[in-house]
């Protein structure tokens, strides 16, 4: 339904057993301050969308769980992320699906057209980074070719 639109997302949660080190992860990675907005929370601007990181409580009383899939970010500076992701040594060491031709910590076009790098933050939270011009977002022509791309 074309001009329709519903809830949007304005803030992801991720948490942390070391919330200053994660705090100096994201600064670096992001290339933008974090904002301590509470104790034990500290807010990133990331376009529309706040990404919160949140401690762990040390009496581990309410445990959080972390993403099974990655928080993407779009971005026109991709090759910068990348960059900014070897020196953290953050960089994924697997392979998508397996595929040799797929290094999750290289930049390189994913089978459905995004071109991207995935990484993970000092608590394990998976991330992945994709070329701004590249996003896939399910509407039905890059579906359609996407079906078309896995059938040759």
């Amino acid at each position: 339904m074309r001009g329709r639109r519903g809830p949007r997302v304005f803030r992801i949660l991720v948490s942390t057993d070391n919330l200053p080190r994660a705090r100096r992860f994201y600064e670096r990675l992001l290339g933008c301050r974090g904002r301590l907005v509470a104790p034990g929370r500290v807010y990133f601007d990331a376009g529309d969308v706040i990404l919160g990181v949140l401690a762990r409580p040390l009496n581990g009383r309410a445990s959080r769980s972390m993403p099974t899939e990655a928080i993407y970010f779009a971005t026109d500076a991709i090759e910068t992320l990348h960059r900014r992701a070897a020196r953290l040594r953050c960089l994924s060491t697997e392979r998508l699906h397996g595929d040799p031709e797929s290094p999750m910590g290289e930049v390189c076009v994913r089978p459905w057209g995004e071109r991207s790098f995935y990484a993970h933050d000092p608590s394990g939270n998976p991330l992945c980074f994709v070329d701004a011009r590249t996003l896939f977002t399910g509407r039905p022509r890059q579906v359609a070719a996407l079906r078309r791309a896995s059938r040759t």
